[in-house]
């Protein structure tokens, strides 16, 4: 699920090369925030069990799905050491995988949370003078759950947000609203300009809210409408010359404007809660979702206000996909569906060219480089596929373990985060 979750937070800005062939992975879905990479040759061939092109692993310590990040020659993931009640902030070492330094953010009860989920799914960002982490700490209280077919309790809390100096000396700690839902916690940063944006919505006062990048403080926050949990992390994009945030979430797709939260359109529906980022191809923001109901949605920006009957230029509900986001491969849309399956639309018209299965489960996003599409099953199989017409996979290699966080792409290496252990994916 990352549940329901793994979903990221992340125009993360278009940022500098890091090297003449390739580019740094500083937070949820890369560097555009949407699963692309500019890495022209990544590995394509690999055993998790034999050690071929496996260029180190290392057990982590405690458990969780976030997905790790990138930046020169540091990776930063966070965990969660269960019996110690420790959420804590990891920085390893590219060339090794030594941990260079570890920071216990807090510690705090156990909150509850969906099965699939985990108690560490966020994706940090960096700036490359920063790493932000995002946490739930919850104070063991319990309240009736809402939105929910049997009656229980969950463990309300708070969201915390924590930046870091990339020496590991933290800069400083907001805990900017409070978040509610029985399936537990998972909001991705998005960095923008100087802003930290965070999508709060859950089952109480839902908002998003911007904080300063170097303060921490509120900058500005909005309330969500349907106070509805849902997972998503927004996608900021350029339309028009100017600058839009995408959220679905809440029973409704909504566009803001990232300087101030003012809402500039809205997409009511088409369900009820939101996991998967949304991608932007210059003409159309797709988006995939969800629960109760399973949606693939083409989205024009261009729109103002509800544009819920005028700007929706094609909708499919024939795949369910609802926690791996979409990926965009040129003219082709490619949907990994919750149960194992793999689907390519024509990103004009919607029509479905294939619907492959591929194994069991899918719970990280695809990932794309050189022209290939990386999906990584839950069981620890990366399917490579060359978008087109017709299905075509390229190579199956194997992780040897399971796998529930989202791949990264970063000077030639694809680093993956298994059930215990992170493994460095190369050429040797």
């Amino acid at each position: 699920m990352k549940l329901l979750l793994r979903t990221g937070l992340a125009l993360l800005l278009m940022l500098p090369l890091h090297q003449a062939d390739g580019e740094q992975w500083p937070g949820w879905r890369g560097p555009r925030g949407d699963g692309s990479s500019q890495e022209t040759a990544p590995p394509t061939d690999w055993d998790g069990a034999t050690g071929k092109n496996i260029l180190w692993t290392k057990d982590l310590p405690g458990t969780g799905h976030g997905s790790p990040i990138v930046w020169n020659d540091k990776l930063f993931l966070v965990t969660c050491i269960e019996d110690q009640h420790d959420r804590q902030l990891l920085c390893i070492s590219t060339a090794t995988g030594e941990t260079l330094w570890k920071s216990t953010v807090f510690n705090a009860p156990l909150e509850t949370k969906h099965s699939l989920n985990s108690f560490a799914s966020t994706t940090p960002a960096t700036d490359g003078e920063q790493v932000v982490a995002v946490f739930l700490e919850v104070d063991g209280r319990k309240a009736p759950a809402k939105n929910v077919g049997k009656a229980r309790n969950l463990t309300p809390g708070k969201i915390v947000v924590a930046a870091y100096d990339l020496a590991g000396k933290q800069r400083w700690l907001a805990r900017p609203g409070v978040f509610s839902s029985v399936h537990g916690f998972c909001s991705d940063p998005v960095l923008f300009g100087d802003l930290v944006i965070i999508n709060g919505d859950h089952d109480g006062d839902s908002f998003l809210v911007a904080l300063d990048r170097n303060t921490g403080k509120t900058v500005w926050k909005v309330p969500r409408r349907h106070q509805t949990r849902s997972y998503a992390t927004p996608l900021i994009r350029e339309v028009d010359g100017a600058d839009q945030l995408v959220l679905p979430g809440s029973m409704a797709v909504t566009s803001f404007n990232p300087r101030d939260g003012s809402t500039l359109w809205t997409v009511e529906g088409p369900t009820e809660q939101f996991v998967a980022s949304p991608v932007y191809d210059g003409k159309h923001f797709f988006v995939t979702a969800g629960y109760p109901t399973h949606h693939v949605v083409a989205i024009r920006p261009d729109g103002h206000d509800d544009v819920s009957d005028s700007h929706v230029t094609w909708h499919s509900t024939d795949v369910r996909s609802y926690v791996p986001s979409p990926i965009l491969a040129g003219k082709f849309l490619i949907v990994a569906d919750d149960r194992g399956t793999a689907n390519c639309y024509d990103t004009a018209t919607g029509e479905r060219y294939w619907n492959v299965r591929l194994g069991r489960k899918f719970s990280a996003s695809p990932v794309m480089a050189a022209g290939k599409v990386f999906l990584l099953a839950e069981d620890g199989t990366m399917h490579i596929v060359q978008p087109g017409k017709e299905f075509q996979q390229i190579a199956e290699p194997q992780l040897g373990e399971r796998a529930f966080a989202s791949p990264a792409i970063a000077d030639g290496r694809i680093y993956i985060r298994g059930e215990q252990r992170l493994f460095a994916i190369g050429a040797k």
